[in-house]
């Protein structure tokens, strides 16, 4: 069988940002979660994104947005990536900023591209789901809308964000695009049930394609300044001015998500389409996700993570990550977390895993910046 051909008009754009806050200890401000092997392939979540769109758009037409202090980690993960598709962050600046950057980079060198966001810590395993969602998404791009791929929901998930679909669309080459009515925040779990039952709404994977200046445009309406400054930097950026421009641009750009700049007004719009997903899809948001991936949903195993881990279990389930090399014995405890790494120790149980966040939040009140 042949190997499908790349899209030619086709951009992929990986957003390599965020700490992963909910993963830490493990997932570090110098060790993102991205940069770590969380499910047991061998591969960093960077590199398995990577050979997830490399078909798609060819390796030749991925860019990378990062921060300065990763470029070293990336390149090294992706030894494949070109230099002029890396495109370094001087301070985080949230998801419209790193998008909408790299949109006006490639409108800039290529006028009429598509591009689609992925995120770099990201977990899909049905590579064949995916191209099939991808290709309608830049059907429904080429058509004038921007897209987002919705997942399929499996259960009554607090923890995800979820998009209200609408009617089917009719738009050539995507048959399944419907319309997206509106977005909605992380719900209870009561009206999670009532929207697995309802069957209308659809996971929120933060994945978007578009036509760059479809993008760019939407991003105008609601953040005219934000634009401005991206516009600015992306004239400047294949050139020797960019170092100066960045500098006096970038710290003054507005920090915002990409969901609240383009997505939300365009489906206010009935410019957003939703193309459903119904492949397998994780974010690896907390060390529930880590546990639930490494035990096939089976709530009677005990998940064991690290090279070196020495790890004694009686009667015990959940996950343990261990990079310390000590020894650890569970003895009848359910739903466990432990994570021990050389300098910090977390333990929890999966079912307050979103609350790590929290310890992290105490810990920058607290300065205790040498454990982050």
């Amino acid at each position: 069988m042949s190997t499908p051909k790349a899209f030619d008009d086709f951009y992929s754009v990986i957003p390599a940002g965020g700490i992963g806050s909910r993963l830490w200890p493990l997932s570090r401000a110098d060790a993102p979660k991205f940069l770590h092997d969380l499910t047991g392939s061998g591969q960093t979540l960077l590199r398995d994104t990577w050979d997830r769109l490399a078909p798609l758009s060819g390796a030749d037409r991925i860019m990378v947005v990062t921060g300065r202090a990763h470029r070293a980690a990336v390149e090294e993960q992706l030894p494949e990536l070109a230099d002029p598709n890396v495109v370094l962050e001087s301070e985080p600046k949230d998801s419209s900023a790193a998008i909408g950057l790299a949109a006006a980079i490639l409108l800039q060198r290529e006028p009429g591209v598509i591009v689609g966001s992925f995120a770099a810590d990201h977990v899909i395993r049905d590579k064949r789901g995916f191209r099939r969602a991808v290709g309608e998404g830049i059907a429904a791009a080429r058509a004038g809308f921007i897209a987002t791929i919705g997942i399929t929901p499996t259960e009554p998930a607090v923890g995800f964000g979820y998009i209200h679909c609408g009617e089917p669309l009719a738009i050539e080459g995507a048959p399944n695009a419907v319309g997206a009515q509106s977005f909605v925040e992380k719900p209870s779990l009561a009206v999670a049930e009532r929207y697995l039952a309802d069957g209308d709404y659809l996971w929120n994977g933060g994945m978007f394609i578009a036509r760059a200046d479809v993008l760019l445009t939407q991003l105008g309406k609601s953040q005219p300044e934000l634009l401005a400054g991206l516009t600015e930097l992306a004239e400047a950026w294949d050139t020797p001015r960019r170092g100066a421009v960045v500098d006096r641009v970038w710290p003054r750009l507005t920090k915002i998500a990409i969901d609240y700049s383009v997505a939300e007004p365009a489906a206010a719009e009935g410019k957003l389409v939703v193309i459903p997903g119904d492949f397998d899809w994780d974010d690896v948001g907390d060390f529930a996700s880590i546990a639930k991936l490494h035990s096939g949903g089976r709530k009677s195993d005990l998940a064991i993570l690290g090279e070196n881990a020495r790890v004694l279990a009686d009667a015990s389930t959940g996950v343990v990550i261990s990079q310390s090399g000590r020894l650890i014995s569970l003895i009848g405890v359910t739903d466990i977390v432990v994570v021990d790494t050389p300098d910090a120790l977390l333990v929890t149980t999966t079912a307050n895993a979103q609350r790590v966040k929290a310890v992290v939040d105490n810990l920058k009140l607290s300065g205790r910046n040498d454990v982050l």
